[in-house]
């Protein structure tokens, strides 16, 4: 396969032993680059090894795993993942040392967390009276919140947090992990920091990975915190030093996640890396690329595509007008096409980005009254909105993990009845009998549907048999009234393909455990290539597309009100504009509307945003 690389980019492709730290633009060809040199160490005469490629989006590892596809069977000797993935696997394969028998069910969502930490706090007396000093109910809540943020805060610092702790806070992560181990639980963080102290505390292990893995390739690097830097560097350990780093400070939106730059600099210097910028950009045309400066004026571009491209802004009435007019111009182009794309312009080419997702609903209103398919692509796992399908899954946790007392709650919660004392330990075909006798105490038939279910899903000796089990769920749905079985069938399709997904890709050992685990990674899901994309700037991370709705451009919407007042809040906010914009490789349209219904239903006036106003003046 013969592919056009610059000479910087060949430089990248031809660097071999020490490390490499790679500054790359948007547009530049990172991936492109990232993936040739997997494909050059690979292709070397030299003793068997592995690169291993990492990442921080599930696309992006998907698109690098496919572009390896020409390779045969040498593929097989890259392994490609995002950074936590990688983790998820070491510490299942790995973790015996650190307690971890099984695969860990990570307890994604932020209620989940919050309702294991209310409830170590309701079984401690000391946590307790702290809790209760806050004052009234709205401040315990508020607390509660902010000993949330210090536990994830402490994880995310695993080297920098441990010399600065203070005794309340190490008991309450102490007491917090605790709850969580309870009930089989890890969250995403303990991805992390547990796999730091595996890997700085098992040196055996981290041997072991270094002889596996020749060279180490990170991509996205400006958004490691700390805690990811940590993982690499026990990973690496000393003398380990064929780590090539690809990143871009200028695309650094996850601070709030205490992601930085900064550890792109500190591996330059820990490492003693060469240094290679990458300031083409081979994917937008000239006025994207002029929209992007507008935004960012130190981006600096030596090359650029002979394309001219196209800016343009709109500033209707509503947020519903705003919408009509997003939909009518798709419509337009994927109708009449543009000049400056090549063939059609197609659905599955063409995004609707938002600074918040609640920018997205009119605009979801507007898709389906036209009947043009959209994807919600706003967070790693589907939000799945049918109750016959989220009691499914509640169940399925407990087929996996019977000791889950925080999930066990909820699905007892879904079908009104008493908690039982335990649920069987002697494996999973005993826990789903034990639900679906639990189930046929409630007073809906619905609650015996989902148990027996569970009993179809697991009947396949040996093998799941999801299909059959979902079957069984939408033949309950038909008696439902429309809009509701229209939910279970919507949740059932999107489970389904991700359960496909899951199997083809072939992460994780096939069980259902491995499945919810990937899951919650949001590994399994299929990225539909027929659809519109609808997403907020921070899913789109990575992405690219021919033409870029970016919708909400109204200061205090995007910017957020939330930043407005605070200067380092703000210049993340000027990266994410600067990211929405990049994503665009042809088209880019922005538009607010003059009036915006507030949550408690009064009508604001809006005023265009610093971002709408400097891209209106290129366009």
């Amino acid at each position: 396969m013969n592919i056009f690389l610059s000479e910087t980019q060949q430089r990248v492709v031809a660097h071999d032993e020490g490390a490499l730290l790679v500054i790359a633009g948007p547009g530049s060809g990172k991936t492109r680059v990232l993936t040739e040199r997997v494909r050059a160490l690979l292709q070397k005469p030299r003793e068997r090894f592995k690169v291993l490629a990492l990442t921080f989006s599930n696309k992006a590892a998907a698109e690098m795993a496919e572009r390896l596809n020409g390779l045969g069977e040498q593929k097989f000797r890259a392994d490609v993942n995002t950074v936590h993935g990688f983790c998820l696997d070491l510490l299942a394969d790995r973790g015996r040392s650190l307690g971890i028998t099984a695969q860990p069910q990570i307890f994604e969502n932020y209620q989940d967390r919050r309702q294991v930490l209310q409830q170590v706090i309701s079984e401690d007396p000391w946590l307790r009276t702290q809790l209760l000093s806050a004052g009234d109910l709205k401040s315990q809540n508020l607390r509660v919140d902010e000993w949330l943020k210090v536990i994830s805060s402490i994880k995310s610092h695993p080297i920098t947090a441990s010399k600065n702790i203070d005794e309340f806070a190490a008991y309450l992560i102490q007491s917090y992990d605790a709850g969580l181990r309870a009930s089989g639980g890890y969250d995403f963080d303990d991805l992390l920091v547990l796999s730091y102290k595996l890997l700085s505390e098992n040196p055996s292990i981290s041997d072991l990975y270094r002889r596996i893995y020749k060279y180490i390739c990170i991509d996205e690097a400006q958004d490691l915190n700390e805690a990811q830097y940590a993982v690499i560097t026990a990973l690496c350990g000393a003398d380990y030093k064929n780590v090539m780093m690809v990143g871009d400070p200028k695309q650094c939106i996850y601070g709030f996640n205490t992601s930085s730059p900064k550890y792109m600099e500190i591996f330059a210097n820990d490492f003693q890396a060469t240094r290679i910028t990458l300031n083409e950009n081979f994917r937008s045309s000239a006025l994207i690329v002029r929209a992007a400066q507008s935004l960012l004026p130190e981006y600096e571009v030596e090359g650029t595509l002979p394309v001219q491209g196209a800016v343009r802004t709109a500033s209707p009435q509503t947020e519903a007008d705003e919408a009509n007019v997003v939909v009518e111009e798709l419509l337009r182009l994927t109708r009449d096409g543009h000049p400056d794309i090549e063939g059609d312009v197609e659905l599955g080419n063409c995004v609707v980005l938002a600074r918040n997702r609640y920018c997205l609903t009119e605009v979801e209103k507007a898709l389906a009254n036209k009947g043009v398919k959209f994807s919600r692509r706003l967070s790693a796992a589907h939000e799945f909105e049918s109750d016959l399908v989220k009691q499914f899954l509640l169940g399925l946790r407990l087929v996996v993990n019977p000791v889950d007392r925080f999930h066990l709650s909820d699905l007892c919660n879904y079908w009104e009845v008493s908690m039982p004392d335990s649920l069987p330990l002697t494996g999973p075909t005993d826990v789903a009998k034990s639900l679906l006798t639990l189930s046929r105490s409630s007073r809906s038939p619905e609650h015996t549907v989902v148990a027996q279910a569970l009993e179809i899903v697991l009947g396949g000796n040996g093998s799941l048999r999801f299909g059959p089990a979902l079957d069984s769920l939408l033949r309950h749905a038909d008696s439902m009234e429309e809009e509701l079985r229209s939910f279970v069938y919507h949740d059932a399709e999107i489970l389904m393909s991700e359960w496909d997904q899951f199997l083809r890709k072939k992460v994780g050992n096939g069980s259902p455990a491995s499945f919810l685990s990937n899951m919650a990674l949001g590994t399994t899901q299929p990225f539909d290539r027929d659809s519109l994309s609808l997403m907020t700037v921070h899913a789109s991370k990575g992405l690219e597309f021919d033409v870029v709705f970016l919708i909400g451009l109204a200061e205090g919407v995007f910017p957020d009100y939330r930043a407005l007042n605070r200067p380092s809040a703000l210049q993340e906010e000027d990266r994410n504009a600067f990211v929405a914009v990049t994503r665009s490789k042809r088209l880019l349209y922005g538009t607010y509307p003059k009036v915006r219904k507030m949550p408690w239903g009064d009508l604001r006036a809006s005023e265009p945003s610093r971002y709408f106003k400097k891209i209106s003046q290129v366009g």
